[in-house]
């Protein structure tokens, strides 16, 4: 398994250093300190959390307290709630940090890095999840040791974490999971995970290996997943919301940076433009002290009205992060009218809840209750502008005709009925995958299956049942392929197919076996099948072959077709391989 599936903080010194953007070269500043020597100060690039070292970290009493305070508690939950880019992750390395001096183990898990198919997936994701900790602990995860199907995966989980993982350790373990509202898309997952973080919660006040975790859920939107209250993990531990800047910090900030001359004049203009955001702050002090125009010659307030005048424009320092926001917007045009509501709106103004939780992440908008206001006035002018010149509606207009081409698209390559690859798209894949393979010499393999006496399924239990068992079983067929170049299609009836690129012989027939002994664990009643086990079944038929290149791709699917032919001969249900990779093979043809 590698280690860069899963995130973890940088340690204290040159670890910590490393989580700045390295591309980035940080500030050497010559600082006079009134009638003091001058000296020479470093200041890191802003734009990621602030090392452990670092003395530009701001302290927001009595946030740290608190959390440090609760971190000490056996079975604790600290929630920690705020848009993004407001220094969660600079609190965070802090509180594991924390959680280190207090000699407990320390887990920190960002659920960005899990991939789609495993948050689309429970069983997946909860075995993904415990590998994750057992990674960190460099234990050896041992998974199959502790997963009952029998019992479902949610118990399995709880059964490992507190049989396996806390009695393998002799301290408490404190686990950071980052970026929860990332769980929130793939609601499947949430509704099951969520509840099950809060049954930990109270268990751990009866059972006392549950004592040992301590558990940190980062998130930068309110859940908008329906929970019950009494499920929720959002309504337990110490609650934590970061706020904005105050001006006093923001002057301390500044004092930090060296920047005391004509500071009363500079910080209420920054809290007017950015009101006090964490990393927008920062960004303009970084300038401010290494820009020639401000750091050489002190002149800090023209440089100031430099930054202001130029906010936003393409030349302005901010550009690159409202870009940035601008491109999200791109990815969300659901967003646009909320946003625009917004800007457009004198004083706040009431949107739809699920857009609205969104923009917050985003740090766009502030919420009040039901009312949004504009997240500072730099946002303001910027998407006000893009507003009156109709961009945000032209790029909402040009997102929906994409999408509207996407799912053209997608409906000419998509079986109706159980939504796996058609027959047209099956043809192209084969035959792009075939030449591919020709050239590189590789072995492709094709699986060939048919359920077994369907047409008496049909006849018995009615076509709505039939529909609903293809479903099924084209579902069964995709959660058997474990690589996103497979392509399962509907290839005619209750006929299917596999392509599986760069797979030997070994490995097809293994996938093949899979997928009979899984349509077989889905137990559809068949009363009239002849196959013995009254249940549906399939046949298959599975080859792998060299494409060569004056050959066609009708040559392997008539081969794989030969096998699931010679399976239904032989009784049905089972599977019959060929491995046509040997040369005297293709010399034949």
């Amino acid at each position: 398994m590698s280690s860069d599936r899963f995130d973890s903080p940088p340690a204290k010194g040159r670890a910590g250093e490393s989580a700045i953007n390295s591309s980035s070269t940080p500030a050497l500043i010559f600082v006079n300190y009134g009638m003091l020597p001058v000296k020479i100060m470093q200041f890191e690039d802003p734009s990621g959390p602030v090392p452990l070292d670092s003395p530009l970290y701001i302290f927001r009493p009595p946030i740290e307290e608190r959390i440090y305070r609760e971190i000490e508690q056996p079975g604790s939950v600290i929630r920690i709630r705020a848009p993004r880019k407001m220094g969660k992750s600079s609190l965070l390395y802090r509180i594991l940090a924390r959680a280190q001096q207090c000699g407990y183990h320390t887990v920190s898990i960002d659920f960005t890095r899990a991939e789609t198919a495993i948050l689309s997936d429970l069983n997946r994701f909860l075995r993904w999840f415990c590998a994750a900790v057992c990674h960190h602990l460099h234990l050896p995860p041992q998974l199959d040791d502790y997963w009952d199907e029998d019992i479902g995966s949610k118990i399995s989980c709880t059964i490992y974490f507190q049989d396996y993982i806390l009695t393998q350790i002799d301290r408490p373990l404190f686990i950071a999971l980052n970026e929860v509202n990332h769980l929130f898309e793939y609601p499947g997952v949430a509704m099951e995970f969520l509840p099950l973080l809060r049954s930990w919660y109270e268990e751990a006040r009866q059972v006392e290996v549950l004592k040992k975790l301590r558990l940190a859920i980062v998130h930068s939107t309110e859940i908008y997943v329906p929970l019950k209250l009494n499920q929720s993990p959002f309504n337990i531990g110490l609650p934590i919301r970061l706020p904005p800047f105050t001006g006093e910090q923001v002057e301390d900030l500044a004092r930090r940076h060296g920047l005391d001359y004509k500071i009363e004049k500079m910080v209420p203009k920054l809290m007017e433009m950015v009101g006090g955001h964490p990393y927008l702050v920062r960004l303009a002090l970084y300038d401010l002290v290494s820009s020639s125009e401000g750091g050489k010659n002190g002149n800090y307030n023209r440089r100031l009205d430099t930054i202001f005048d130029t906010a936003t424009t393409q030349a302005g320092i901010y550009n690159q992060h409202l870009c940035e926001l601008l491109a999200i917007l791109e990815d969300r045009p659901e967003l646009l009218d909320g946003l625009e509501a917004v800007v457009m709106a004198e004083g706040g103004t009431q949107i739809e809840p699920i857009a609205a939780y969104k923009l917050e992440s985003l740090g766009l908008v502030k919420l009040t209750g039901n009312q949004a206001t504009i997240g500072c006035e730099l946002y303001r002018q910027y998407f006000r502008i893009l507003c009156e010149r109709g961009i945000l509606k032209q790029r909402s207009r040009l997102e929906q005709l994409e999408e509207m081409n996407r799912e053209l698209q997608k409906m000419a390559n998509v079986d109706e009925l159980t939504q796996v690859a058609n027959r047209r798209f099956f043809a192209s894949y084969l035959r792009t995958q075939w030449e591919q393979h020709a050239l590189r010499g590789d072995v492709l393999s094709l699986i060939m299956c048919d359920l077994d006496y369907f047409k008496a399924y049909n006849d018995t239990y009615r076509h709505i049942a039939g529909d609903r068992c293809l479903q099924l079983v084209a579902k069964t067929l995709q959660s058997s392929v474990g690589r996103s170049s497979d392509v399962v299609a509907r290839y005619g009836g209750e006929e299917f197919a596999v392509i599986l690129p760069q797979t030997t012989p070994v490995g097809a027939r293994h996938i093949a076996e899979t997928i009979c002994k899984n349509v077989k664990a889905l137990q559809i009643v068949h009363e009239t099948s002849l196959t013995g086990e009254k249940i549906v079944t399939m046949s298959v038929g599975v080859v792998s072959m060299i494409p060569r290149r004056n050959l066609d791709p009708s040559t392997l699917v008539a081969a794989a077709d030969e096998a699931l032919y010679e399976s239904k001969s032989r009784g049905r249900d089972r599977v019959t391989a060929k491995d046509l990779t040997a040369a005297p093979f293709h010399q034949q043809l």
